[in-house]
């Protein structure tokens, strides 16, 4: 079974429709029990670094990915829900960097490109060994960000530019993103969701 972790962030509908192609059961879910023990929890995000955490903060979501991870079940973030991996968030912190799920450490920054937000179709440079990316290292996929990491975390690590080069996706043993919308990336994104589901 797979859980999409619901706090009040937008999009849930796509992404269980998305998800529901591999075959698996989806279910929407803000139930701890639940979220801890499906074979797969997905962390979506719309908005805001600090509107997403205030959401998960409300249902505990903090305690539910850091003890999904101590089980050793997987967890895959997508867009806003890649970046609260992340320490901290500047988006809406009015200077004092607002405090992410702290998955990796940094600080999740304003992109510096001439138009934002990054919004539509790029191409990712893939990491070589990139499970998610196997088969789609040439596709491009859907972006709607403002911010982004542009350090390197994890095990592996693929990138995209927009005005500057930042993280797409990061592959970190039971915990994966992607800054992209693999559930609105049309026919490569579903081969990443199919990608990920295969490995649990």
């Amino acid at each position: 079974m797979i859980a999409i972790l619901d706090y009040g962030s937008g999009n849930l509908r796509s992404a269980e429709r998305a998800f529901a192609t591999t075959g698996q059961e989806v279910v929407l879910t803000s139930d701890p029990a639940i979220a801890i023990e499906a074979d797969g929890l997905v962390v979506p995000g719309v908005g805001a670094f600090s509107s997403c955490m205030n959401g998960i903060n409300a249902i505990n979501g903090v305690s539910i990915v850091q003890e999904r991870l101590q089980k050793e079940r997987p967890v895959l973030g997508i867009c806003i829900g890649m970046q609260i991996m992340f320490s901290q968030g500047t988006e809406n912190s009015q200077g004092q960097p607002f405090k992410g799920i702290g998955i990796w450490n940094g600080v999740v920054d304003r992109l510096n490109a001439p138009i934002l937000p990054h919004m539509g179709w790029n191409t990712v440079e893939a990491d070589p060994n990139s499970v998610l990316l196997k088969g789609i290292e040439e596709e491009s996929f859907y972006f709607v960000h403002s911010f982004a990491a542009k350090f390197s975390v994890g095990e592996k690590q693929s990138w995209s530019f927009y005005g500057e080069r930042f993280l797409a996706v990061v592959e970190d043993g039971y915990v994966c993103s992607t800054q992209f919308h693999p559930e609105k990336s049309g026919t490569a994104g579903l081969k990443l969701i199919r990608n990920w589901v295969d490995s649990l």
